[in-house]
C-alpha cells in the first residue's frame, strides 16, 4: 500500500515461520547464565507473540577450553582456575542449567560444544565432532518435520 512520503510501499514485512536465537558463551559462563537464560526465554516469547505458531530454535554454544583470555580495552583477564574459572571447569554445569531452564521454551535447543582459545594461534575444535554432526543433523530433521506440520 502506498504511503505518503515513502518511496517503498508499506506492507507486511515479515511473517515469522522459524525464529532462531543464538548465544555463545566462552568464559565466565555461570556469572552470565541468568542473563543468557532470560534473553533466550524472552526471545522465544517474542517469536510467538505475533502468532503464526513459528518453529522456535535455540542454539547455545559452550566453550570447553582449558584456558581463555578476555579483553577490556588494553587490559586482559586470563583464566587462572581460581578467581577466573577456566571454561572447562564450568561448561558442563552451565550447559545443564541452560538446558533445564531454556529447552521448555523452544521447539528445539541445539547445544554446540567447542574448545577455543583466543590466544595465538587461536585454536578451535569441536569437543566431539562426530557427535556434533549427528546431533545437529538429527535436530535439522526434527525441525523440518515440525515445519512441515505447521506450514
Amino acid at each position: 500500500m502506498p504511503r505518503s512520503g515513502y518511496v517503498v510501499q508499506f506492507g507486511k514485512v515479515a511473517n515469522v515461520e522459524i525464529g532462531t536465537e543464538m548465544k555463545i558463551m566462552a568464559k565466565a559462563m555461570i556469572k552470565q547464565l541468568d542473563r543468557v537464560c532470560s534473553d533466550m526465554k524472552q526471545q522465544a516469547a517474542q517469536f510467538r507473540k505475533h502468532g503464526n505458531d513459528p518453529v522456535c530454535v535455540g542454539l547455545f554454544a559452550v566453550n570447553y577450553a582449558p584456558t581463555y583470555v578476555s579483553f577490556e580495552g588494553e587490559r586482559d583477564f586470563p583464566t587462572d582456575g581460581k578467581k577466573y574459572a577456566h571454561p572447562i571447569d564450568e561448561a558442563a554445569s552451565a550447559e545443564a542449567r541452560l538446558i533445564a531452564e531454556v529447552a521448555p521454551h523452544y521447539d528445539e535447543l541445539i547445544v554446540l560444544r567447542f574448545a577455543a582459545t583466543n590466544q595465538s594461534p587461536g585454536t578451535f575444535a569441536w569437543v566431539d565432532e562426530q557427535a556434533t554432526v549427528q546431533e545437529y543433523g538429527a535436530a535439522l530433521v526434527r525441525l523440518c518435520k515440525q515445519y512441515d506440520r505447521r506450514f
